[in-house]
């Protein structure tokens, strides 16, 4: 996922004052933002979960990452729906979804703006984390592993430490936000 500040990974939307980027997905053009908009939208078909789905989670790790904060600008429907070439009804089911959690509103003739945050890591620990994370991903690269052998070693500790936990911390509501259900563990991280 790409979240702002050059986090990759897959599918994943970037913050308007990353200096980098890239991550895995498709990937639309440069320069695609919606007006006043400070997220960019990405896909990746191949991931298994649906569409919408993919920017409803793309919108709550730029919240838990603070890179959007109550009073920003979503995409507009219509930029989103020429930029990534889907229905406009998908784009209006996330937004729909991201009401319903209570993160967003629409404002009629304006567009959808953020409501609420969620719980965030302080931008100085977020900033040394994120290092010691792409250390290890440089390592786990070093050592043969792709992409997707990167993210299953990643996906099958982050499960074996909320086990070890009890649960704790994990996921909303004792399911995986991801393609293949409890058991897959992918939630393209950032």
């Amino acid at each position: 996922m790409t979240i702002g500040k050059g986090l990759s990974g897959q599918g994943g939307v970037e913050a308007a004052s990353s200096p980098g980027g890239g991550g895995g997905g498709t990937t639309p053009p440069a320069g695609q933002r919606g007006s006043g908009s400070p997220i960019e939208f990405r896909l990746d078909a191949g991931s298994g979960v649906p569409t919408y789905l993919q920017l409803v989670q793309q919108v709550e790790h730029a919240l838990r990452l603070g890179y959007l904060k109550p009073g920003d600008q979503l995409p507009k429907v219509r930029d989103v729906v020429s930029t990534l070439a889907i229905n406009p009804n998908t784009v209006l089911k996330a937004y729909r979804e991201l009401e319903t959690k209570g993160l967003a509103a629409g404002r009629p003739g304006q567009g959808t703006f953020i409501e609420a945050t969620l719980s965030q890591v302080a931008l100085p620990e977020l900033a040394t984390l994120r290092r010691s994370l792409l250390g290890w991903l440089a390592s786990a690269g070093q050592a043969g592993l792709d992409e997707d052998g990167i993210v299953a070693l990643f996906s099958s500790a982050l499960r074996d430490f909320f086990d070890r936990r009890g649960g704790q911390g994990g996921r909303r509501g004792g399911h995986r936000d991801s393609p293949g259900g409890a058991d897959a563990g992918k939630e393209g991280v950032a």
